[in-house]
């Protein structure tokens, strides 16, 4: 299993809280490419139910991560 920003991206507007089978039918619905769904499907657990893209990428980006100060702008 391997995510880029890119892949992650189609995530972010998935109904968190979701399973596995509810993210994986989001992922269909939501036209992303076979590599989210290939991702999706490598979960181990099926009964678990994520809050957010972070518990399935831990190293996914926050705004924090980007050094981008709002306030020059």
């Amino acid at each position: 299993m391997y995510w880029t920003l890119e892949l992650a991206r189609w995530l972010e507007d998935a109904p968190w809280p979701a399973t596995k089978d509810e993210l994986i039918d989001y992922a269909i619905r939501s036209g992303a490419p076979l590599e989210v769904i290939e991702n999706l499907q490598e979960i181990e657990d099926d009964q678990e139910v994520f809050e957010n893209i972070e518990e399935i990428w831990p190293d996914y980006p926050s705004k924090e991560d980007f050094f981008f100060n709002e306030d020059e702008y």
